[in-house]
This record gives C-alpha cells, sequence and structure tokens, in this order.
C-alpha cells in the first residue's frame, strides 16, 4: 500500500446513507508542492541550509505508521500516515486527542494506569519514523552512541503500559530508558495543545527562538569562543589569586614536604634490597652456623664420621674397578665422577659464603633506619616510592608557582582586560544582529496576526541587560552580565488589540487569540529548528469560519515543509487538508471503541457539512464549494 495514505478500514458509513444527494464530486483539499517552498517566510534562509542539489524535501522526514491497542477507549488502530496537512475530524469523545496522546506517549510524555483500556492489562504503542540522516544527524548520532542504529532510515518506537502502572520504552525493538525517547522525539514532533503551546510560553525559550530565526550561529560561535577563553582565564585567576593568598602557610608545609621527600632519596626497588640485608644480619649466628655445620659434612669429617668427599673417593675407586671388569657400568662411574665434581664446588662455594658472613649489629641498626624512614615517607606520602617521587615533584612546582604568582597574575589581569574586549565586541555583533532580526520578526508575526483578523495586534521582542560588577563595560561605567548565551535577556510581548499595551507573551489569556498566536508564530518560527511533524490539538478553539479558512491555508502552507497534523471542528479549516480522517466512536459487543476511516472525494463533502450540524443538499453544496475554494487558493500559492 503506498505510504502517503492511511490505512483504512472501510468507507464512511455516513457516505453510503447520502451517497444520492450528490450532484458532483468533492475534490480533495489541496495537492504536495515538490521542493522547498518555505511558506510563510524564511524560503530562502531554509533552502540556503539544505545540502547540495535543492531536491530533499522535509516532509521525507516523518511519522510513518502508528499502531494503538487498548489504550483508553481504542481498541485496535494501525495507521499510515503520509505527507502534508493531515486532518482529523469527529464529534467530541471520538477519540480524536487520544490518538495525539498515544503519539505523544510515544516520544516520552507521561502514562499511567488510566490509559489502559478497561479490561486489558496492557496498552502497546508503536510508530514508525522516517529519518533520512541528511536533516537527522543528530537522531542518527544518538541511535550510533545507544548501538541501536539498524542502517535504515526508520526507527521504531515502542511504549508499553501495563496496568499496574510501570511502563517498557523501545527502540527498534530493544527496551531502552523513556529518557532516550524523550531525547529523539523532542527532535522529530512537535505538539501543540489547548492549553499549553511548545515552549513559547517558557520566557527562557525566547532567546533561543530569537536565535535560529534569526541565523546567527556565526555570531554565536564566535561569541562563545572568546566567552570560553575569558573563563577560562579567570578560573586561573582566581586560583593564583587564592594561592597567593594562601602563599605563606602553603609554602611553609610544601617546603617541608617537598624538603623531607628529596633528603629521603628514594630509590626503586631499595626497600627489596635492604630486607634481605636485614635478614642476614640479624641471622649472621645462624647462617654461619649452618654454613660450618654443612661444610664439616661435606669436606672436613669428624672423629664419628668421614667426610662426603672421602667417601666418595672411595665409592669412586671400587666403582673403577667394577667397570673395569663389566664395562657396561662405566656410565655408573660417570655419573659419581659429576657428583663428586659438585660436591667440590658446593663445598668452595660455602667456604667462600662462611667468609663473607659478617656480624654488625651497627650496620644492622643502619640498614633498620633506613627501613624505617622509607616506610614512613612512603605511608606519608601516597604508598609506594614511586607516589612519594611524584608527591615530591608536584609540591616543588607548586612552589615554583608560588613564587611567580605575581608574576603570572599580573600576565593574566592584562590577558583578561584584552579579552573582555574581544567579549564585548562579539557580544555587541551578537545583539545588533538579534536586534536587527527582532525588527524582521516583529513585522512578520504582525502580519500573520493581521491575516488571522487580528489586526492592529501589536508584537515586541524586548531586550533587557543586568548589571554586575565583574560584566562586560558595554558602555562607560555600565557592567552588564553576560553569560554562554550574551548579554541580552530577550522576552516576547503582545498587545492583542488597538490601544492595549504590551502584556509578556507568558501572561496572555487563553482561548481564540492565544490559538491564532501561536500559529502566527509558529509560522514564522518554522524555519527556526526542522522538526518534521507538527501537531495542532484543536488550534481552532474560538475561531469563526472565516479566520478558519485563513488558518487552514497557513496549515497548509506549513504543511508543504513539514508533516502537520490537526485536530479541528471547523469544516473551512478541514478543507484545506491533503489527507482527511474521520475518527467516530462505535459500539461493538455493548464495548465502546474508536475507529478512523480516510474520507475521500464525495466523502469528505458528506463529513464537512455534518460538521456544520446538519447533512441537507444546502450543507453538503456549501462542502463541496468550501473543497473547491480551498482547491484553488492551494493551486495559486
Amino acid at each position: 500500500m503506498d505510504s502517503h495514505h492511511f490505512f483504512v478500514y472501510g468507507c464512511h458509513p455516513v457516505f453510503f446513507e447520502y451517497l444520492p444527494l450528490f450532484t458532483g464530486s468533492g475534490k480533495p483539499g489541496g495537492t504536495a508542492v515538490d521542493g522547498l517552498a518555505f511558506g510563510v517566510c524564511l524560503s530562502d534562509r531554509l533552502n540556503s541550509l539544505l545540502p547540495p542539489g535543492g531536491d530533499t524535501d522535509l516532509r521525507t522526514s516523518m511519522l510513518k505508521e502508528l499502531r494503538i491497542e487498548n489504550f483508553a477507549i481504542i481498541q485496535s488502530l494501525e495507521l499510515h500516515f503520509g505527507e502534508g496537512l493531515i486532518i482529523f475530524t469527529g464529534e467530541t469523545g471520538a477519540g480524536k486527542s487520544i490518538i495525539l496522546d498515544a503519539i505523544e506517549a510515544l516520544v516520552g510524555g507521561r502514562t499511567d494506569a488510566t490509559m489502559v483500556r478497561s479490561g486489558a492489562d496492557r496498552a502497546v504503542l508503536e510508530a514508525v519514523f522516517t529519518i533520512p540522516a541528511a536533516f537527522h544527524d543528530e537522531a542518527h548520532s544518538i541511535l550510533k552512541r545507544e548501538a541501536l542504529d539498524e542502517g535504515s532510515e526508520e526507527v521504531v518506537f515502542g511504549r508499553e503500559i501495563r496496568l499496574e502502572g510501570r511502563t517498557v520504552a523501545r527502540v527498534n525493538g530493544r527496551s531502552v530508558n523513556v529518557s532516550l525517547l524523550k531525547e529523539m522525539g523532542s527532535s522529530l514532533v512537535d505538539i501543540h495543545g489547548q492549553s499549553e503551546h511548545l515552549s513559547l510560553l517558557n520566557v527562557r525559550s525566547h532567546l533561543g527562538f530569537l536565535d535560529r530565526y534569526a541565523g546567527v550561529q556565526k555570531e554565536l560561535d564566535a561569541y562563545q569562543s572568546a566567552y570560553h577563553e575569558l573563563r577560562q582565564v579567570r578560573r586561573e585567576l582566581s586560583n593564583l589569586r587564592k594561592m597567593e593568598s594562601e602563599a605563606e602557610q602553603r609554602m611553609e608545609l610544601l617546603e617541608f614536604q617537598a624538603h623531607e621527600i628529596q633528603g629521603a632519596n628514594l630509590v626503586p626497588g631499595e626497600e627489596e634490597e635492604l630486607s634481605r640485608e636485614r635478614s642476614r644480619l640479624a641471622n649472621a649466628e645462624t647462617l654461619s652456623s649452618s654454613a660450618q655445620q654443612v661444610l664439616t659434612l661435606l669436606d672436613e669429617g669428624s672423629p664419628e664420621a668421614a667426610a662426603v668427599t672421602d667417601l666418595l673417593g672411595q665409592a669412586r675407586q671400587l666403582l673403577s674397578n667394577l667397570a673395569r671388569i663389566d664395562s657396561g657400568q662405566s656410565e655408573l662411574l660417570d655419573q659419581l665422577e659429576s657428583a663428586s665434581v659438585q660436591i667440590s664446588e658446593i663445598t668452595r662455594s660455602l667456604g667462600s659464603y662462611l667468609d663473607e658472613i659478617e656480624y654488625n649489629p651497627r650496620r644492622l641498626e643502619q640498614v633498620e633506619d633506613r627501613l624505617e624512614l622509607i616506610h614512613r615517607i612512603v605511608k606519608k606520602y601516597g604508598g609506594s616510592v614511586e607516589a612519594a617521587q611524584a608527591y615530591g615533584k608536584d609540591a616543588r612546582n607548586q612552589l615554583e608557582n608560588i613564587a611567580h604568582a605575581s608574576e603570572k597574575i599580573a600576565e593574566l589581569e592584562q590577558v583578561e582586560k584584552e579579552d573582555l574586549e574581544l567579549l564585548k565586541a562579539k557580544a555587541l555583533d551578537l545583539s545588533m544582529a538579534r536586534k536587527s532580526a527582532a525588527e524582521s520578526m516583529q513585522q512578520r508575526v504582525e502580519k500573520e496576526l493581521a491575516d488571522l483578523s487580528m489586526a492592529g495586534a501589536r508584537f515586541e521582542v524586548e531586550f533587557a541587560t543586568s548589571s554586575e560588577k565583574d560584566g562586560v563595560e558595554i558602555e562607560p561605567g555600565h557592567n552588564v552580565a553576560f553569560s554562554e548565551t550574551g548579554v541580552d535577556q530577550v522576552e516576547f510581548f503582545i498587545a492583542p488589540n488597538p490601544g492595549e499595551g504590551l502584556k509578556p507573551l507568558t501572561r496572555i489569556a487563553s482561548g481564540g487569540e492565544t490559538s491564532r498566536l501561536m500559529l502566527a508564530l509558529k509560522n514564522v518560527l518554522t524555519g527556526a529548528d526542522f522538526i518534521p511533524t507538527l501537531i495542532f490539538d484543536e488550534i481552532d478553539q474560538g475561531i469563526g469560519g472565516r479566520v478558519g479558512n485563513v488558518v487552514g491555508e497557513k496549515l497548509w502552507r506549513l504543511g508543504r515543509n513539514h508533516q502537520v497534523m490537526c485536530v479541528t471542528h471547523l469544516p473551512q479549516l478541514a478543507a484545506y487538508g491533503d489527507h482527511h480522517f474521520s475518527v467516530r466512536k462505535v459500539v461493538q459487543d455493548r464495548r465502546t471503541t474508536t475507529e478512523v476511516h480516510e474520507l475521500k472525494d464525495a466523502a469528505r463533502s458528506v463529513e464537512l457539512a455534518a460538521m456544520t450540524g446538519s447533512i441537507s443538499e444546502a450543507s453538503l453544496r456549501a462542502a463541496r464549494e468550501a473543497l473547491e475554494a480551498a482547491r484553488k487558493v492551494t493551486d495559486s500559492l
């Protein structure tokens, strides 16, 4: 089956009921546009970021398949997704948002046991994403890092929610932490709900959005290079100043340690050699007595017994006579003569050893004192001779650093001054680029809001700085704080209606104004990142039919470069879908479940007519006209 379509469980039943009313056929709401037309804005900027060749489409990255089992009221669904704008419609409670909840769970969203369908012991979710490496180096690098890369441009996410509350996450069939789903999912899917739209309502994210919109990565990289250099210099200065303030006490200790280790004159292997010498000195009498006894037995003999050498001589004479008579025993004679030679060598060696044995209490005391010193130094400074030597070397190096600390501090203070000047220049370059882009961004957002029947609404990107004594001197006598992102503090402000004062975006009221503002911002900021799949859950909340046409057009434009999914109750908006799916609640075997049907041609007209509240010839005609009007608009774009 063509992967550009949903898997269809059956034709919409309403279609068959009202088929006789049709005098014409509905038309699909628009066609996919080849290439990289960026839509509302940023087309030139986005094209400049694409790989050479110009034929790569962002929409080749998308959510391709979704399988749901025993999730909420859904018993079993298998959906195959395509490109462009995907519309979900259906009565309230049918399960439209549940499908989006399943997607959110698959990309690391929160889950609990209440999501498991009544009567089942677990819910099973699975999604297949296509992620071409050209646009998702980050995702592929994560797969390689986790040894999950199968060399494919598809990745399978899985989530199992068990009734006892435990969940199991999988990527490409292997169990992983849920955090990995969230890490990868955040670059693949962006979900906008009724009361929470992206991170736009988080003021800490505003600077990042502006930077990506402005395309200031070059300026930001240059600034951050200067920032990290200055940070390193300041860390070194801090350490040197601390060292200098503690210098006197520190120097006394280091000098003592270095002198003590150096005075010990440690030599690797000396301890083992001295231990052997101590053993000989301490046991000199025993060694001498034992050696003398052996020498007596071998060479000197006693009144009670002859010496071994004498006995061997007698034995050799007798065996020589034997061998003359029986030549076959000559080998025995050779062996005995060899033994005699060895005994003679042993005797000479023992004589020399006896001459060397010395009972020297003074030398023994010297050896024991030396061993005690080695043991004490080694125990105190690392556990081995090598460790103690390294400790002494480090102490000498620290002494040298302390001795030259003042000189180094003066040098680094000059470097700090130069680095601050460089940081100032890079910070001003970055800030100027941001402010220039902010003006363009404000104009684009206000134009989008005007298109959405919010003419006169004002949008501003406000900049601020914070004073800090050790900051960068942007103006004479005015030092401002700086961080890794620069000196600017950025926040989005909005005045939804003419005559109203600007308010922080984070404090605007919910409802239609919020939905339209978020859609306007999403259109303007769509080039700020490359998240391929955008999901809008009832973004038409509080919006009427006339504005619904505009919203539909803008969502369709987003769909030229993204896969866009939208849950809507507005037929005017639904008419713009490249794919339209009806979600309905049915009762089977006295159990409620959800079914999804792809709608085409006349069935779309029936659905749009039903969305107005009743199906009649007039509403069907209006539905066909809405589809045709949407087609004409999209064909002209």
